[in-house]
C-alpha cells in the first residue's frame, strides 16, 4: 500500500490532498495544528489514515514527523508540505511578516531537512513535494514577505534537487506552484484574478505529484509568469501591482 504523509492538512489545499489520496486507498498521515479537523480526516478511513498535531514552526515538529513514521509503520513513499500562511501586507506589518517568514521559511526548511536526512540516512528512495507559489517568480511589492519566501522555497529545492544527485540519494524534489486558489488564505472579500476553485487545483497538483514533475499548474498563470520574466527590474520596480477590493 503506498503512503503518503501531509503537513498543514486541516484546512485548505492541504485537507484537499489528504482527502484524494485517501479516497485512493493510500495510507496517509495528516500533519496540522488543528487536532479537530485532523481527527475528521481520521475518520474517513481510520484504518489506514494517522494523525499527528504539529506546527513547523515548533522545534519539535521533526520529532514529531518521527513519531508519526513510526506509528503509522512505514515511510512514506511521498512527503508534501502543504504548511504556509501569506498575507498582503503593503503596510508592511513586522508581525505580519514575521509570521510569515516563520513558517513559510523557517518551518519549511525544518521539515524538508528532516524527511531529505531521513530517506538519506536510511537508504530510502522517495518523493519530496513542497507548494509553493507562483508569487515566488517575482518579489511583489503588496506581498513582500510572502512572494519572497516562496522563492525562498523554489531555490531551496533547487538546491536539493542537485544536492540530492551529488549525494546519490534516490529522492525527487517536486515544486509545485500554484495560482490564486479559494482556500480560507484568501480574503473572502477581495477579487482576485485567475481565481481556481480548490478541488480544480488539487487534482492539477496531484496529476503533477503523479509525474514527479515541478510545474505551475495553471497555464494562465504560466503564461503571465513567462511575461514577468520579460520585464526589466527598473520597469518591475515601477508597476503598481493591486488586488481590487470587492466588498459590498
Amino acid at each position: 500500500m503506498p503512503t503518503v504523509i501531509i503537513t498543514g492538512a486541516s484546512s485548505g489545499l492541504g485537507r484537499e490532498i489528504a482527502m484524494t489520496y485517501i479516497g485512493r486507498g493510500y495510507r496517509v498521515g495528516v500533519a496540522a495544528r488543528r487536532a479537530d479537523r485532523l481527527a475528521q480526516l481520521r475518520e474517513l478511513a481510520p484504518e489506514r489514515v494517522t494523525a499527528c498535531t504539529l506546527d513547523v514552526t515548533d522545534k519539535d515538529a521533526p520529532l514529531r514527523l518521527a513519531s508519526l513514521i513510526n506509528e503509522m509503520g512505514t515511510p512514506p513513499d511521498i512527503f508534501i508540505n502543504c504548511a504556509g500562511i501569506g498575507y498582503a501586507n503593503p503596510q508592511l506589518d513586522p508581525a505580519l511578516d514575521i509570521a510569515t517568514v516563520e513558517t513559510n521559511c523557517l518551518g519549511f526548511t525544518r521539515v524538508v531537512d528532516f524527511i531529505f536526512n531521513y530517506y538519506a540516512d536510511n537508504g530510502l528512495s522517495g518523493q519530496i513535494v513542497d507548494i509553493s507559489s507562483v508569487a515566488g517568480t517575482r518579489g511583489i511589492g503588496i506581498a513582500a514577505s510572502y512572494s519572497a519566501s516562496k522563492r525562498f522555497q523554489t531555490e531551496y529545492l533547487t538546491a536539493l534537487s542537485q544536492l540530492a544527485r551529488q549525494r546519490h540519494v534516490p529522492v525527487t524534489i517536486t515544486d509545485i506552484k500554484p495560482g490564486f486558489v479559494g482556500t480560507p488564505l484568501l480574503d473572502a472579500d477581495t477579487k482576485y484574478p485567475m481565481l481556481m476553485n480548490t478541488r480544480r487545483a488539487t487534482a492539477l497538483i496531484v496529476k503533477a505529484i503523479d509525474r514527479r514533475r515541478s510545474r505551475i499548474i495553471d497555464r494562465r498563470w504560466a503564461l503571465v509568469v513567462a511575461l514577468w520574466r520579460c520585464i526589466p527590474n527598473a520597469l518591475w520596480r515601477r508597476l503598481r501591482l493591486r488586488l481590487s477590493n470587492n466588498r459590498h
